[in-house]
């Protein structure tokens, strides 16, 4: 059974990015949102807990914050809505890590 975290917090706001990396199974995604698109900048205290793991941030939302690609931990990819919604689709469960 696969599950799909969603994180809007920043990693330097609280602790909902650590307990939903800490948790992830193989199988599960992560999708980083609103001001949790932080916790995927590169040389930050939250990038090495990203490592290995299925990660994906809300375009919009980097945009939003004047993030650009070149900024991400490596590894992490850029969904639109549509692709937020086919993450929702794809996984059995969604867990909102507020």
């Amino acid at each position: 059974m696969t599950m799909l975290h969603l994180v809007n917090k920043s990693p330097f706001d609280g602790s909902s990015l650590n307990t939903a990396t800490s948790i992830m199974k193989p199988d599960d995604a992560l999708l980083l949102i609103e001001d949790g698109v932080y916790g995927a900048i590169k040389n930050n205290t939250s990038a090495a807990k990203l490592e290995g793991k299925n990660v994906s941030v809300l375009g919009p939302d980097l945009a939003a914050r004047g993030l650009s690609e070149d900024k991400l931990v490596d590894g992490v990819k850029i969904v639109d809505y549509a692709g937020f919604v086919d993450m929702v689709e794809s996984n059995d469960k969604v867990q909102s890590w507020l």
